[in-house]
């Protein structure tokens, strides 16, 4: 790899080599590097571009990372990965995207993400999204993950998109079963006239089902954001959702949670706030010797972490 794979690499997802156990890293529309073991293993699709996951039952403390990097300008792809995890384990799965893009043509990575989790089994995924270069060509990306969670597993996501994206579409439907839970954490930052819309919709099936969506979005200069949350409350269970952000110079945010339940004991909250940096945090930390700017950008990363 070059420098600019390298450098995308580290930052979606924090790797200077090649991870400890299993890993598929995609460079450029072509797989660079891969490694399995005993618990995990990954599989060539043969009807289409992407890879099977297979996690063998009982496999705990164990991670595998499927990064993916474009430095090549004009490529556009669409790669269907789909996650196998047997019952009773408890593993971490690294995802992410990073673009870099120096020439006059589009890049674009389309990534449809299937995960099928054992009953009981415990799931913890961390995807981010990142793009740079100087090109007029844009850095597209438009992630769609689709959840299916058996009686008692669980699965926590953290997904963001740090920065350089100038077009997104980003989308995360999960079905749970009975006394299974999800918990999402995701972040957004837009600046320049970059646009995004996050699509997040839960259906709750099974008693004792629980969910937690919490959405974090900053619009910068004349960017534009969306975010709609949905959570459906089939059964007896208990669902939150959440949207907070901050605008700032001209941009634009719409945010739209919704509700709906088809059973009485279905408990289910929403909450959305917008607004801009409060005055009374920029100058504390103005007085504590920064700039404006470097205050700004000091709240902005405590809001989105």
């Amino acid at each position: 790899m070059d420098e600019i794979q390298k450098n995308l690499l580290k930052e979606v997802a924090a790797l200077d080599a090649p991870p400890v156990g299993a890993y598929n890293i995609r460079s450029n529309g072509q797989s660079a590097a891969r490694n399995t073991t005993a618990s995990i293993d990954i599989i060539t699709k043969e009807d289409k571009p992407g890879i099977d996951i297979i996690i063998k039952p009982g496999t705990r403390n164990q991670s595998v990372h499927i990064p993916v990097i474009i430095s090549q300008s004009g490529l556009k792809e669409m790669v269907y990965n789909d996650f196998f995890i047997g019952e009773d384990c408890d593993v971490t799965i690294v995802a992410g995207c990073g673009i870099s893009n120096c020439g006059g043509e589009d890049s674009r990575h389309d990534g449809i993400h299937s995960f099928y989790v054992g009953k009981g089994s415990k799931v913890r995924y961390i995807e981010k999204h990142y793009g740079e270069g100087t090109g007029r060509g844009k850095r597209l990306m438009n992630p769609t993950t689709v959840i299916e969670l058996s009686e008692g597993a669980s699965m926590e996501l953290e997904t963001s998109q740090i920065g350089g994206i100038d077009d997104t579409l980003r989308v995360t439907k999960a079905k749970l079963s009975e006394n299974s839970s999800i918990v999402i954490h995701d972040k957004i930052l837009t600046e320049g006239d970059q646009q995004a819309k996050a699509e997040i919709a839960v259906e709750m099936d099974g008693n004792g089902s629980t969910c937690d969506l919490i959405s974090r979005g900053v619009a910068k200069e004349r960017s534009f954001q969306e975010v709609v949350i949905g959570i459906d409350g089939n059964a007896a269970c208990s669902g939150h959702a959440e949207c907070d952000s901050i605008i700032m110079d001209e941009g634009v945010i719409v945010a739209t949670p919704r509700l709906k339940a088809t059973n009485v004991d279905a408990s289910l909250i929403h909450e959305a706030a917008i607004g801009k940096i409060a005055g009374e945090q920029l100058m504390k930390l103005m007085t504590m010797g920064l700039s404006e700017k470097e205050a700004e950008e000091m709240i902005i990363r405590g809001f989105l972490q």
